[in-house]
Order: C-alpha cells, then structure tokens, then sequence
C-alpha cells in the first residue's frame, strides 16, 4: 500500500471515529448533567442523604457501573457479535435464530421473545431520549434569563422538527456536523473535572470497588433506590451497539476509550468531590464546577450537546426497524441509503416521521424533563438486560466458549443488570409505566406481524403452487393458454413457487406473453454491482418456451431500477431479445381480510391488516412506469 493510500484511509479512520463521537455518544456522553443531580435531589420519591460515606459510594457506584455495562458489557463484548457488520439486540436475535435452532428451539424461540420484547423498549428509548435531552437542553435558557421560561416547549418544539428534518441528509453529514461541538464538549467537562478533583484529590479513592460494594452492602436501604438515578450514567449504551453498523466497532471502540470515557469519568469524580467540599449545594454540581465567567458558555454548549443526544437513538431505531423487517417482525419498509462506504449508514423515512410525532407529543403532554425523568430508566435497563441474556446465549454458538466461563460472567452482568430493573421498578407509579406501555404497544405489533406473516405465507405459497410444474402444464397444454406478442415481467419473491399475477392472467384472460420474465430482486451487502454481475438467469426447464426467471441484483447504494435492468439483460440468458421498452410490468397484490379460521384473535388480526399498510409500495421502490403496471390483487383470509 502506498504512502497515499496509507493516508487516506488514516484519514477516512478518523472521520469515522468523528461521526461516532457526533452521533453515537451524545446521549451516555451528556449524562454527566443531570445523574449526580438527581441521585441526590431531595425531591425525588426515595433521595440520598449527603454525606461523605455516600458521596464516596455513588461515585464509586457510577464509575464501575459504566465500566461494567458499558465498556465491559458492550464495547468489550458486545460489538464483537455482530451480524454483517451491524449490532444491536436485533442482531443478536438474528444470530440466535441462526445457532439457537441447533442448542435447543424452546430456548431459542423465549430468548428471541426476550429480545423482541428488548427492542420494543429500545423504540420506546427512541422517542422519550429526544424529548427529555431537548428539554433538559432547552429548559438551560432559563439559568441565563427567568422569564424564557415560557419559551421552553415550543423552542424545543422547533428544533425537534428541524432535528428530524435533518435525518435525510444521512448520518455521515450529520456526524461530521455534530462531531466537532462532541469532541469540544468531552474536552471541557473533562478539564473541568480535574480542576474539580484537584480541589479534593481524596475523591479519587471512589475508584476502589470496595466503596460501591459497601455502599450497597451497608446501607442497601439507600443505594437500592440510588440504583434507578445511577442508571442515567449508562443511558445510551444500547443505541451505542446499535449505531455500530453506521460506523464500525473499531471507531466505536476508540471513541470510547480515548475521549468519552475518561472526559465523563472525570466529570463525576469532579462532581463528586464538589459536593464533598460543599455538602449545602447540590442543585447543579455539573455547572457548579465552572467559574461564573464560563457558565453561560457552557449551558450554550450544553444545549448544542444534548440535542446532539437524542441523534444517537434516532440513527439506533433506524438500524433496529430495518434489521426487524429483515427479520419479519416489521413490513419492508423504504429504506435510504445514506453512504456508497458504509452498509449501515441508513435513513427510514417511516419510523422518522413516527418518532417525530411521537416526541412531540411527549414534549406537549409532560411539558418538562423532570416530568420525564422518572420514565428513562425503565427503557434502558430492561434493554440492557436483554442484551446480555441474548450475548451470552449467543457467544457460545458463534465462539464455542465454555459453559462454565460464560455461566460465570454472565452471573456477574446479570446480577448488576436485575438490581437496575429492580431498583426501576420502583419508579412505576412515578413514569415507569410509560416505557412499558410503549415497548408493549411495540411488542404486540412486532409479533403480531411476525405471527400473521407467517400464516399469509403459507397460504400463499399454497394458492401460488410451484413454478416448475406451472410451466410444465402450460408447456403440455394442460393450462390453456394463447400466445400473445410482447413482453411481460411478474415480480416474484423467488423461483420456487408461482407469481399469483401470472397464475390470474392464465387463468382468467387465457393468454401468456411471447416472451415473460419473472424477475426477483435482490439486496448485496456491497455499494454497486457490477454490470456484468447484474443478472442471474434459470430457464426453468426449457430454452425454448420463452418463459425464464431471472435474480437482478443490486447494491444497497443503488435504486432498484427495473426497467432499466430489464433493457440491459442478454437475450441469451432470455430466449431471445426482450421488447422492453413496451414491456407490461405485473404486480401480484394480496388484500387481507379477517378470517373466521382460528389463527389469532380478531383484534390482533385488525392489528396485522392495520400493520401491513406500512408497507413500501412495490411499484414505487423498482421505479416500474405507472402506464405499464398491471396490479393484479387476490384475497386472503388471516
């Protein structure tokens, strides 16, 4: 390689491990603001006296409950299992799915409940993390001027909506934007915690696990209900695994462990040891560091930072929604592709419209972050603790570590993971409940689509029959049908069973064309297919009949454009020259109707149906001429 070569990619390295500070660590990476803030805020339902021996054991509490869910548990673990480059619990799931089948299927089938249930809290993070972080920021004006008091709602409500406008630019434009104000803001709360732990260097003895540990064991009256405030330390880190298709593990890693981690550790040992030296004052320890000259910058910066976060769980329920339509726990959805260098780097236009909506609405109704505060942890815990369930489940099927190895560490995780939805729990009655209902709400669609995908598909490979035996019939005259000129191309799933357009038109119009095409679409994990790759031709039997199925391949960064492959396929691989510029393109549409057959409940049923309008219009994704495309429907009961 040369010294060129060499450059660029230490360039192209760099603005990678940028973007990921823009876009994936907003949110863990703002947290410093508000936790210790709240830990000992004396208005929450189950506070923490200040005193030295807490103060010491909170610190200690965050700092080793960040090294062990987030740099052990995800960035040391978790972001080695990855599925084609992309991470998250529905990576995961996609895993298990695939070895779990081999270890045992009951296991496999709760622990992909698990996870569902994991992701549905996740789309619940999605949208109350954009509404608390927007706020809380916002809400910053009024440390500067009292009466902008009244402004906080509808400013926050402006820049969500330019926020989310926003996305379709593609995450690599908006990192490079976001990463520059990350890397000055972990800059600045870093130095200002050491100019904090300077002042009471003896704060630094927190770092001795033996202060977390006797803080739980010795007053667990205390530290248990501290644990639902600590956890604010390590909101962010499921959507950190999650981005990691936009930008890799490795400039994840060195983000990490380089800049955020030790600039947010700094931050709370600072915080900390202000409250050791001043145990009257803790309605904001985080500004208190500051000297009054650079306060208002930083709640400007502040501003700007978290309303970065909210960036890194919109760019994580872009990557959870798409690898859940993988899945079949979501319709195909529209799916942009943002970056010719990066697979993962994508943009949803469905699922961004419904969290804006569904932020707006959090912002309106609850009017306030503290209002929220309650309700954040619940997403994030019960997330995590799916995570590692499925981790160490499915590490043993991809590395074939040893039982015993991983029984021990996931014990470990695990424990810490249960007191944080145990300690979570108590905050039920207080917003608790709203995460759950959403991740409910979430859960119920997921599988409710899962479940009916799977009976519309059978019933349809039943009425579609095999495509082999369909040509042989019409080869043999058993299905009547004239030969008409032209060309006709049937969009279909695969070549194992029949387009049921092609079925109606023998069967109800009595005539096929002279030359028919049924032409598959598929997706390559690579940016552009080269032309000579493009087609994949099957003659189905016989070279003679006209009738051939040909798998047209694409790229993720390119737009199925069917008819333009269509104009560029070899007449030899098509028996014969193809007119494709009148070519009539056939779309088989299914309308599904509630059934009496006893599938599923009716309501889950209206639930399916309801769901399956999601669904990216076909004739629109393959750019297929309106004048030209026949849809030809069939009813199916669920």
């Amino acid at each position: 390689m040369s010294d060129r070569q060499e450059a660029g990619h230490d360039t192209a390295r760099r603005g990678l491990v940028v973007g990921a500070l823009g876009v994936v660590f907003g949110d863990i990476g703002t947290s410093p603001i508000y936790t210790l803030q709240t830990v000992f805020n004396p208005a929450d339902p189950h506070p923490v006296p200040i005193s030295a021996a807490n103060v010491y054991g909170v610190v200690s509490l965050v700092f080793w409950s960040v090294m062990i869910v987030v740099t052990v548990t995800y960035v040391l673990l978790a972001t080695r299992l990855d599925n084609d480059g992309e991470g998250g619990i529905m990576a995961l799931i996609t895993m298990l799915r695939r070895w779990g089948a081999q270890r045992g299927r009951r296991a496999a089938l709760v622990l992909a409940g698990v996870g569902i249930f994991g992701a549905s809290l996740f789309f619940g993070d999605s949208m109350i993390t954009p509404a608390i972080s927007v706020l809380s920021a916002v809400e910053g004006l009024k440390i500067v001027e009292p009466s902008l008091g009244g402004l906080v709602v509808p400013i926050t409500a402006a820049i969500i909506v330019v926020l989310f406008l926003v996305q379709r630019r593609g995450t690599a434009a908006v990192g490079r934007v976001f990463g520059p104000v990350m890397i000055t803001w972990f800059v600045s709360i870093g130095a200002f915690g050491i100019v904090g732990v300077a002042g009471h260097p003896e704060i630094l003895r927190a770092l001795s696990p033996t202060y977390a540990i006797g803080f739980l064991a010795g007053h667990f009256h205390i530290a248990f209900f501290a644990l639902a405030a600590i956890v604010l330390a390590v909101t962010g880190a499921e959507a950190l695994y999650a981005d990691m298709g936009h930008f890799g593990r490795r400039a994840i890693a060195r983000g990490w462990l380089f800049l955020v981690l030790p600039a947010c550790v700094l931050s709370y040992f600072g915080q900390g040891a202000l409250v050791l030296g001043d145990e009257s004052d803790v309605a904001s320890p985080f500004f208190l560091l500051l000297p009054e000259w650079g306060r208002l910058p930083m709640v400007l910066l502040a501003t700007a930072a978290t309303v970065i976060a909210s960036q890194a769980v919109i760019t994580g329920a872009f990557s959870v929604a798409s690898q859940a339509a993988q899945l079949g726990y979501l319709p195909r959805l529209r799916i942009s592709h943002t970056s010719a260098t990066s697979r993962g780097q994508i943009y949803v236009p469905w699922v961004n419209w419904m969290l804006m909506i569904s932020v707006l609405t959090l912002v309106f109704s609850f009017r306030s972050s503290a209002a929220l505060a309650f309700a954040y942890g619940m997403t994030v815990t019960g997330t995590i603790t799916a995570t590692t369930l499925l981790f160490f489940y499915t590490a043993h099927g991809k590395w074939g570590t040893p039982v015993w190895l991983l029984g021990i560490g996931a014990t470990v995780l695990l424990t810490v993971d249960l007191l944080f939805v145990a300690a979570n729990l108590t905050k039920l009655v207080h917003g608790g409940w709203l995460p759950l209902l959403i991740g409910l709400t979430m859960f119920t669609v997921m599988t409710t689509w899962q479940k009916g995908r799977k009976i519309v598909t059978a019933e349809r490979e039943r009425l579609e029959g095999s495509l082999r035996k369909f040509v042989e019939d019409l080869r043999s005259g058993r299905e009547k049908a004239r030969k008409v000129p032209g060309t006709a191309v049937f969009l279909n799933r695969g070549k194992e069973t029949t387009p049921l357009a092609m079925r109606a038109n023998v069967s109800h119009n009595h005539v096929r064309h002279e030359h028919v095409v049924i032409m598959s679409i598929s997706t390559e994990p690579i940016p552009r297919v080269a032309p000579e790759d493009r087609a994949v031709f099957d003659d189905l039997g016989y070279r003679d009949d006209g009738i051939t199925h040909v798998t047209v391949r694409f790229g993720y960064m390119e737009t199925p454009d069917v008819p333009r492959a269509l104009a560029s396929l070899d007449p030899k691989g098509t028996e014969g020259r193809l007119r494709a510029g009148s070519a009539s393109y056939f779309v088989s549409k299914v309308e599904l109707q509630c059934g009496d057959a006893p599938t599923m409940a009716r309501w889950r049923k209206r639930l399916f149906i309801a769901t399956s309008l999601m669904t990216a219009d076909a004739a629109e994704s393959f750019l297929l001429p309106r004048d030209r495309t026949v849809v030809m429907g069939s009813h199916i009961d669920v």
